[in-house]
């Protein structure tokens, strides 16, 4: 039976200040290491939590419609339960990363329930989608030394962001819309959800900001990884 779309997510507390009865989180980088395509105002669409059949279909939808391409971190228990979508993540050009298995927060975990998390969801991306991810996420922006020094052994960069929707509050589509715009800029990294409860107004929002953003001239696009 496939899993409820929002079972492994109690609390959305993506990347907002600390998590509720744990500790404080731990600093991310405040330059993400990518590389972006083309030349100007380009910027990043991210996407957290999925693949969900009711809302990540939708996105998709949008984001072809304007030929662009975005980031999709994926939890693997989600991933599992519905390839069809990962496929068509590759078929369309995105690119897809590594969000855990079932969204822990990872600073309260050991070192191997770390590796677990992210090694199982790589190991279903592989299978489905045709590659190895290239870059992770951890859930509710809780890095500590070790997710990143796991991460690095198994070949993916940390990505964080520099402006977040704050879709998980539900604030509605225009308010979505209007921190996107406002907070467009050359090499930022949009955090949005297309799981984890209603994203409908992530939908909504998305259909909105993105055709302003094309019409601003920005170029979105997504990374490349940057080897130093």
């Amino acid at each position: 039976m496939p899993r409820k779309p929002s079972a492994y997510r109690l609390q959305p507390l993506t990347g907002y200040g600390p998590v509720r009865g744990g500790p404080a989180r731990t600093s991310v980088r405040h330059e993400p290491f990518l590389r972006m395509t083309g030349r100007g105002r380009s910027m990043v669409l991210s996407f957290d939590d999925g693949p969900d059949p009711r809302y990540t279909p939708d996105i998709l939808k949008v984001l072809k419609a304007h030929d662009v391409r975005a980031m999709f971190f994926v939890c693997g228990e989600m991933a599992a339960d519905n390839k069809d979508l990962l496929r068509r993540m590759s078929d369309e050009g995105h690119v897809v990363g590594n969000h855990t298995w079932s969204h822990p927060l990872l600073t309260k975990l050991s070192r191997s329930a770390i590796r677990s998390q992210m090694e199982r969801t790589s190991d279903v991306v592989e299978r489905t989608y045709g590659e190895r991810p290239g870059w992770f996420r951890a859930p509710y922006g809780a890095w500590n030394r070790a997710a990143f020094q796991i991460g690095a052994e198994l070949g993916m960069e940390p990505l964080a962001w520099t402006v977040d929707t704050l879709d998980w509050t539900t604030p509605g589509a225009r308010t979505i819309e209007r921190r996107v715009v406002k907070g467009a800029g050359p090499g930022v990294v949009v955090l949005g959800h297309d799981a984890g409860g209603d994203r409908s107004q992530s939908v909504r929002a998305l259909r909105e900001y993105l055709p302003r953003l094309l019409d601003s001239g920005y170029h979105v696009t997504v990374p490349r990884r940057q080897f130093t």
